[in-house]
């Protein structure tokens, strides 16, 4: 995750993805597509981390909601768990988001499926906590 890193609007950074592909359980690459760090949320300082996951369209896709589910408590315990500790200061939770599409944070589109789930961290690994 390189260049600039602009603040949000809710005082958090912005890491842009650097196009990596990431294999999770389902079998399906996701691409990192940016980590909001520093976010305020319910609970204290929260990290999202974005990713594109074309495989869940509802339209032509392969990976079902139960599927990435499975692939987002991979992706926080595999892939954002390691980042955290070189990012700063442990947020008090990790989103993991996928959408079919890119989406700039914050908006919405009727056509994109999106899916998120939410953590918090405990003992060096990601405890799913409901929206």
């Amino acid at each position: 995750m390189t260049g600039p890193v602009p603040i949000t609007a809710e005082g958090g950074e912005v890491l842009p993805g650097n196009g990596q592909q990431v294999a999770v359980p389902s079998g399906q690459a996701v691409t990192l597509q940016e980590v909001l760090w520093n976010v305020p949320g319910p609970d204290g300082l929260a990290a999202r981390f974005r990713f594109l996951a074309p495989q869940i369209a509802r339209s032509g896709g392969t990976v079902n909601f139960e599927a990435a589910s499975a692939d987002m408590l991979w992706l926080c315990q595999n892939f954002a768990i390691e980042r955290i500790s070189t990012l700063g200061p442990a947020p008090q939770q990790v989103i993991i988001s996928l959408a079919d599409r890119d989406i700039p944070f914050g908006q919405a589109d009727e056509e994109a499926t999106q899916f998120f789930e939410a953590y918090r961290l405990e003992d060096g690994q990601c405890i799913w906590e409901a929206f």
